[in-house]
């Protein structure tokens, strides 16, 4: 019978990665929490203090466009375990599999339209009712997929961004100061209702077709990649894989870097902003993957992360929270901070919320085993596997 992943099959090293990947999520959604976004193009130009400008472009280089798509690849890590696991046991995966993304699905939903418009459970969930049909295959045949779909859709956008170049056009910051006006009248003095009115629009952007479109040729093939590195058993093995790790972790971390800071010392192009975002990003991703895999070979380093493997195994519980806790901070039926934090303010706000969410994650697994959408979402999922399993 296909059983929940129990706390002794847990690999330690995925949670820390999932740790670290909620906070760079939130160092990232901090901005779009409080600043009128989707509506600003770019929030390197919108803010005019050199200081803002200073801070959030070190954001921008490190942080942004790297933690989603780590965490996409602990996606498909984490369901390719299962698959394996069912595989062993002889069981059906696909019941189970599909009943969960469908449980993630009605989370994301009630998420983006009750809390925060910029949900991407529901994009995960989506994506992921594409990866359980790819699982059959190995891991090279998914990588190669992976690859194809990413590099199809580079190749159709850079060639675009080129032809603009070649054309003269200039690189130009959208700002759409109608659309501005009422995020921060609904956001910042309005009431719930207001805000909640304005949370439909913003949905109209974050889950537009261009959106969807653009997931399953970027959030899915993450997700590849990692079900590829579970079939591999990449990060089980890596003390016998080290070399590989270093070189990787060295490679990526380096030319990903390079990629998201060469845009600020040149001429910014529509191209080179591309570039910088959709293939520095997840590059940097695996970069900072590799990293945390070496360090967790270091024989004390693992406990020493144990406060964010905690925060990692009730990940969804603590992503979650972040929404309620940055809604009722910066939306006016709350304090009302709406537009008035500064960059640097901001990220102290992030890591402040990340260090309790840490501290509430340690104190939680004291008395329990899972945190509580965990549990609520693998109840859901395994029914009277669950309770066999409690009784």
């Amino acid at each position: 019978m296909f059983q929940p992943t129990t706390l002794n099959e847990r690999i330690h090293t995925l949670d820390i990665m999932r740790g670290v990947s909620l906070l760079g999520i939130l160092l990232v959604n901090m901005f779009a929490f409080s600043q009128p976004l989707p509506h600003v193009h770019d929030l390197n130009s919108w803010f005019t203090d050199i200081h803002d400008q200073l801070n959030y472009q070190l954001l921008d280089i490190y942080v942004q466009g790297s933690f989603y798509p780590l965490f996409s690849m602990l996606f498909g890590y984490g369901l390719a375990m299962q698959y394996m696991k069912a595989e062993w046991t002889g069981t059906n995966f696909y019941p189970f599999a599909l009943k969960r993304l469908l449980v993630l699905l009605i989370i994301g939903l009630l998420h983006a339209f009750l809390l925060w418009w910029g949900d991407i459970i529901t994009m995960y969930a989506v994506c992921g009712f594409f990866l359980i049909l790819l699982l059959r295959l190995n891991s090279g045949w998914m990588l190669s997929i992976a690859l194809v779909l990413n590099g199809l859709f580079h190749t159709l956008i850079i060639s675009v961004y080129a032809m603009a170049e070649i054309a003269n056009d200039e690189y130009e910051t959208f700002v759409d100061i109608s659309a501005i006006e009422d995020a921060i009248t609904a956001y910042g003095i309005g009431t719930w209702k207001d805000a909640f009115m304005q949370r439909l629009n913003d949905l109209a952007i974050q889950m537009s077709p261009s959106m969807w479109i653009s997931a399953m040729f970027t959030i899915l093939p993450y997700m590849l990649v990692g079900a590829a590195a579970a079939k591999w058993r990449l990060v089980e093995r890596a003390k016998e894989l080290k070399g590989r790790w270093i070189i990787l972790a060295i490679v990526c971390i380096a030319g990903g870097l390079f990629l998201k800071s060469y845009p600020f010392h040149t001429t910014r192009t529509y191209l080179w902003e591309y570039v910088r975002v959709y293939m520095g990003g997840p590059i940097v991703a695996i970069g900072y993957a590799s990293a945390i895999v070496l360090l967790c070979l270091i024989p004390f380093l693992p406990k020493l992360l144990s406060p964010i493997a905690k925060a990692g195994r009730m990940s969804l519980t603590l992503y979650l929270m972040q929404s309620v806790i940055c809604t009722l901070l910066f939306y006016n039926y709350g304090f009302g901070l709406y537009g008035k934090v500064d960059v640097l303010m901001g990220i102290v706000i992030a890591i402040s919320i990340y260090v309790i969410q840490a501290a509430f994650a340690e104190l939680w697994f004291i008395k329990f085993r899972q945190g509580p959408l965990e549990y609520l979402v693998k109840r859901m999922t395994y029914g009277k596997t669950l309770k066999k399993m409690e009784q």
